[in-house]
């Protein structure tokens, strides 16, 4: 029995201008800082001496790789991102990189969101990819509107109370 899995879908390739400087700093400092540093205590720990039983040399094996994978996929991915600059045509619709402030119409409690790429999500922010299905439902409406969308704990639904952009 093979473990074939069908490959996942592929996220936005879209991006916000501060994001997308963020993944090449990233990137940079990977090459130019990271990885340099954990070569020469590779090189050090390979000296040691036996290296099958050297923690400290695996270890660094195992931290150069994931650098290293970090790297290659922050490499193919940069050059595929689309910076979204500017305001959209009608700045009073829901698109990318808009902040929406949302009640739930259930528990009247009030949240607020920014649509942002798929690299740049950070729940502590309350920045939600666009390939979410809040921000795929909230997509294209105005204030006032209302919309149900499937969230993991199940159904709920929103109305929009403040679009912004920055």
């Amino acid at each position: 029995m093979s473990r074939w899995r069908p490959p996942s879908p592929r996220s936005t390739a879209i991006i916000t201008r501060e994001g997308f400087e963020r993944l090449k700093a990233e990137l940079d400092h990977l090459w130019h800082v990271l990885r340099p540093q954990v070569v020469k205590a590779l090189a050090a720990a390979a000296a040691e001496g036996d290296r099958s039983e050297n923690a400290e040399y695996i270890y660094r094996k195992r931290q150069l790789g994931e650098i290293d994978r970090r790297a290659r996929y922050l490499s193919k991915r940069i050059p595929d991102l689309k910076v979204a600059e500017g305001l959209p045509g009608d700045p009073g619709l829901v698109f990318f990189g808009a902040r929406i402030e949302l009640e739930n119409v259930d528990t009247g409690e009030i949240v607020h969101y920014r649509i942002v790429g798929p690299d740049e999500t950070d729940a502590k922010r309350g920045w939600i990819s666009i390939d979410s299905p809040l921000a795929r439902a909230a997509l294209k409406r105005r204030v006032d509107d209302e919309f149900n969308v499937e969230l993991p704990h199940g159904p709920a639904a929103f109305a929009i109370i403040g679009i912004e952009y920055a």
